[in-house]
């Protein structure tokens, strides 16, 4: 099975822990998924493992400390040192995928706004090379790192005692608007320099909606 079909078969086998099992596991689920290095098919093959072996001790009538140990995260920590690390290939594509798709609503909203605006105002549908260019670098150095971050805080987060749920959505989503800052300001602030040319928006939409089939068919990959 692939990563995909691997996930789907543990959340479907994840709704028969009882509910003490199902906290403890799902702890070591978040760990494991939102360690950036890992192989994501090597790890969703080691979490299905300890999710089938933890059914059967529950089972037994044993619980999910008495399986793997009192102390999670260090086993967590000694499982993920024999995970073989992700190919950067497989990290390039799940990054570009998401650029891909944020291109695709972009133009494609581009594309629909454009004639209506133009029904009560002029329209100025050129766009600058070296401008344009300039934001796509911009955007895609955000993504990723707020991507990171993310995975970072999350990771970092799951074994913290008495930890509050707020802080992290609080941290992240700061850091979310941050980005978001610093593409709406590049997009206004970046000079034009060289050559523009016209983009109609049938063009745009066209565009989109090819990008988004690209983006649909690197997420399958």
């Amino acid at each position: 099975m692939n990563a995909k079909q691997l996930i789907e078969e543990n959340n479907q086998k994840r709704e028969q822990l009882n509910a003490e099992n199902e906290t403890y596991y799902e702890d070591l689920l978040l760990y494991i998924r939102t360690d950036w290095h890992v192989s994501e098919q090597q790890a969703e093959e080691l979490l299905l493992e300890l999710l089938n072996h933890l059914l059967e001790g529950q089972q037994e009538e044993k619980t999910a400390a008495e399986i793997f140990g009192d102390n999670p995260k260090t086993y967590a920590d000694q499982l993920i040192e024999q995970l073989p690390q992700e190919e950067k290939g497989s990290r390039f594509d799940f990054v570009t995928s998401l650029l891909l798709q944020m291109g695709a609503y972009v133009l494609i909203i581009r594309g629909v706004l454009l004639p209506v605006l133009s029904l009560f105002t002029e329209v100025n549908s050129e766009v600058n090379l070296f401008s344009l260019l300039l934001q796509v670098l911009v955007i895609a150095f955000m993504v990723f790192g707020i991507i990171r971050y993310i995975f970072y805080v999350m990771h970092k987060s799951v074994f913290t005692v008495n930890r509050a749920a707020w802080k992290e959505y609080v941290k992240v989503g700061v850091t979310a608007a941050f980005g978001s800052c610093v593409v709406v300001l590049g997009v206004i602030w970046l000079p034009e320099i060289g050559p523009s040319f016209g983009f109609p928006w049938w063009l745009s939409l066209l565009l989109g909606v090819v990008v988004a089939w690209a983006a649909k068919m690197m997420k399958r990959k």
